[in-house]
């Protein structure tokens, strides 16, 4: 049987997941995995850390478990796909988070001083900062990716404002603006799930309707 230690595992590793990851990507594996590419799943990796947020939420840590468990395997295919074109390896990425959590927390690795959590936050930034060559809050607030719900990156943007302390009539004008449409979105996606719950609801009783008639039949 191919694999078979795999098999035998009275509890699987991170290292396990990584030779999973790579077997299921061979040519003898499974082709769906061997399909996808970083754009192909892409969404994937959004809809499983929504559903680690639901797992937060709900405080259920049976779930949570579980989600963390399908983001790190996106984690895990990402680094894969990447590691078989030559681009960065599993090893990279660690190496990295791991010099990126060192350099900005100069405050346990270093010599400088925090004393609060609003401390420590502001040494982050300010490394974050030099290391990336953000010299104004404007640039600061214009790398903050597209990609991030409007929501949130108008609240992300509008906290790096408050923290600059520079104000105006004109920006604080459009700061209420961005407010209110935000919070019209808000409004938008609240209605949207409750039209999608009653669409459920709905087509849970057609389908228990159709079931019984299926079963009379037969």
């Amino acid at each position: 049987m191919k694999h078979a230690d795999l098999l035998q595992r009275a509890v699987y590793s991170a290292d396990d997941l990584r030779r999973i990851v790579a077997i299921l990507r061979a040519p003898d594996g499974c082709p769906w995995d061997a399909a996808q590419t970083h754009e192909s799943i892409r969404h994937n990796f959004v809809e499983e850390t929504y559903e680690a947020i639901e797992g937060i939420n709900k405080r259920d840590d049976t779930l949570l478990c579980e989600e963390l468990g399908d983001v790190l395997l996106q984690v895990a295919l990402h680094v894969q796909i990447a590691a078989e074109r030559e681009a960065f390896s599993w090893d990279d990425v660690t190496d990295g988070i791991c010099r990126k959590l060192i350099e900005r927390h100069p405050h346990v690795f270093g010599n400088v001083n925090a004393q609060s959590a609003d401390d420590a936050l502001a040494n982050w930034d300010a490394v974050k900062r030099s290391k990336k060559g953000q010299a104004s809050t404007a640039q600061a607030m214009a790398s903050i990716p597209h990609e991030l719900p409007p929501q949130m990156r108008a609240e992300k943007i509008l906290r790096r404002a408050e923290k600059a302390g520079v104000d105006s009539p004109a920006l604080a004008a459009q700061a209420a603006d961005m407010l209110a449409q935000a919070e019209q979105l808000h409004q938008a996606e609240t209605a949207l799930h409750q039209a999608c719950d009653a669409y459920i609801a709905t087509f849970a009783q057609t389908e228990n309707e159709f079931s019984g008639i299926v079963a009379n039949l037969t």
